[in-house]
């Protein structure tokens, strides 16, 4: 089943991104439809969050988007090379995002293969944020569109992990967010092979 807009209404970023662990995402893009289990996730809390976009209010043309009413895309450029796909969440107005680090393929998965530019199934073809938008064809085109549609979307298929299967820590590459580097932001089923590193 589809999560509907009210789903990502919650303004709690931290806990969505928790329950986002086990939920679907699926994209149908060029005629493919590929998807897995989101296994890793990072919240970003908005204007009061160091290492968000959106710290301090800022809204620039990148990070307008994350001001939209909880329930669309957030795809944007990392060092100029990986594309980045986040959920945004809470209401219009309140910049809070969930990063989606990994995903365990499940659907699609020749389509990724040719995607990413591999032969075999390794764990690393959606290990990773710019991993998992390079295997699903993410990219900015489809920035800041409805998570309700047939372009991208997240289903809740009654996957569910355990508290004690699910990891919570610092996210990854925020160091300049200083003390808020530490928060327990990231989420990850633990020992999947299918997160980024550290996953113990």
């Amino acid at each position: 089943m589809k999560l509907p807009q009210s789903y990502y209404q919650s303004n709690d970023v931290v806990e969505l991104s928790r329950d986002l662990i086990g939920k679907y995402l699926f994209t149908f893009i060029d005629g493919e439809l590929t998807g897995g289990i989101i296994t890793e996730t990072e919240a970003y809390a908005g204007v009061i969050d160091k290492a968000s976009h959106a710290y301090r209010g800022r809204n620039t043309n990148r990070t307008q988007t994350m001001y939209l009413e909880g329930g669309v895309s957030y795809v944007y450029l990392c060092y100029g090379i990986h594309e980045m796909f986040n959920v945004v969440t809470s209401a219009e107005g309140q910049p809070h995002a969930i990063l989606i680090r990994a995903i365990e393929p499940t659907d699609g998965i020749e389509a990724m293969l040719v995607r990413r530019g591999m032969e075999v199934l390794k764990p690393n073809i959606t290990k990773g944020p710019g991993s998992v938008t390079k295997a699903l064809g993410i990219s900015r085109k489809i920035n800041a569109i409805s998570l309700e549609g047939d372009t991208i979307w997240i289903e809740d298929r009654g996957c569910h992990y355990p508290d004690e299967q699910v990891a919570a820590g610092p996210r990854i590459g925020v160091a300049y967010a200083k003390e808020d580097a530490l928060l327990p932001y990231r989420f990850y089923v633990r020992n999947n092979i299918y997160v980024s590193k550290p996953n113990k």
